[in-house]
């Protein structure tokens, strides 16, 4: 066990094997700020690390510090920084380009191939005391937003780019597939664009109370409709076909329901990942002029989201089931293993453990 004071930090070394280790406290280049971590929430990427070692072609070949939700103070910032102080709140975002490339140009700098990504092999992640991060990458948080709002912009400005994507805009009938964390963001920002009604399929009960809870118009638990019966069902409750799907499970049987369920002329966004290979009645899309579209992460997201937790336009508190100390990480991420509650939070700061 890592002793209090020095820069605790969650780390997986191989699939099955996440350990609490003390690191060096990292010192900030020019353009870096040194941030006391505050909260931190455990994402399904983490826990998929933890498990399984690796997400698709990234792969844990060295030990690598997990966390990329995350809020904390400035303690320490570079010479060249000129917009932070030491004091400050931030919110982090956790994709910061290495180059400026034809992505980074087009404002699309998520899809820069050599972005740094928390907690994406073999970049280190922030669940840890201390961390240093591209002071660019750091949002003031305003006073009435607390440190747990800040580390939920990052699932938060998921649905944003999603809802983007999917063109949600006034009097959009939307259907959400899945109910966890991301499929519950996507019904607060889909709320938030003017969607007149949102429709969210689970298999889980409470997830789908959590979703009525943070504003879904109407919930249907799945299960063991074929997607054909399951697309029937969102157009009976909503009294029409969506002209936007937001797929949030990646699961094969999901996807199959969303396309069928999308509106002739209508959008079908894909954020959550399942295996590489799917089988989709992509005729059925073809033909009906359903537009397939897939999201990277966000970009361009953290001001916009700042503003509407500003606002009081948008509130995430009740997402947030669960909260650990630092110590207790290990504890944390069996909480997340089980599909307890659904945002687990850490609070890294042993003098702060406040909200």
């Amino acid at each position: 066990m890592a002793a209090p004071g020095q820069n605790v930090a969650v780390v997986v070394h191989r699939a099955g094997d996440l350990r609490l280790e003390n690191r060096p406290i990292p010192e900030p280049g020019p353009n870096e700020v040194l941030l006391r971590m505050h909260s931190v929430g455990i994402c399904g990427s983490d826990v998929h690390y933890w498990q399984h070692g690796r997400i698709g072609d990234f792969v844990v070949k060295e030990p690598m510090v997990l966390g990329h939700e995350a809020s904390g103070t400035v303690v320490k910032v570079g010479s060249g920084v000129t917009h932070l102080k030491p004091g400050d709140r931030v919110a982090i975002e956790p994709g910061v380009p290495r180059e400026v490339d034809e992505f980074c140009k087009s404002g699309r700098y998520n899809l820069s191939p050599t972005i740094f990504f928390c907690a994406t092999p073999p970049d280190d992640g922030n669940l840890c005391r201390y961390y240093k991060h591209s002071a660019s990458y750091c949002y003031k948080l305003p006073d009435n937003v607390t440190f747990e709002e800040g580390a939920l912009i990052e699932p938060l400005s998921v649905g944003i780019h999603a809802c983007k994507r999917a063109g949600v805009t006034l009097g959009s009938k939307v259907f959400v597939s899945g109910s966890g964390p991301i499929g519950l963001v996507n019904v607060i920002i889909a709320k938030m664009m003017g969607a007149a009604s949102v429709v969210v399929t689970d298999i889980s009960a409470s997830r789908l109370q959590k979703a009525k809870e943070v504003g879904a118009d109407f919930i249907v638990q799945v299960k063991n409709e074929t997607p054909q019966e399951v697309a029937s069902k969102v157009e009976s409750v909503l009294g029409c076909m969506p002209e936007i799907t937001v797929e949030c499970t990646g699961v094969q049987a999901c996807i199959q329901a969303g396309i069928y369920a999308t509106r002739s002329g209508g959008t079908l966004v894909l954020v959550g990942l399942g295996p590489e290979m799917v089988t989709v009645p992509i005729v059925n899309a073809a033909v009906r002029e359903v537009d397939i579209r897939g999201i990277f992460r966000y970009c361009n997201t953290w001001p916009v989201a700042i503003a509407l937790l500003a606002s009081k336009r948008i509130n995430v508190k009740p997402l947030v089931t669960h909260r650990f100390p630092l110590e207790k990480a290990l504890e944390a991420f069996e909480t997340t293993k089980r599909g307890e509650g659904v945002k687990v939070m850490l609070k890294c700061d042993p003098n702060d453990q406040n909200p």
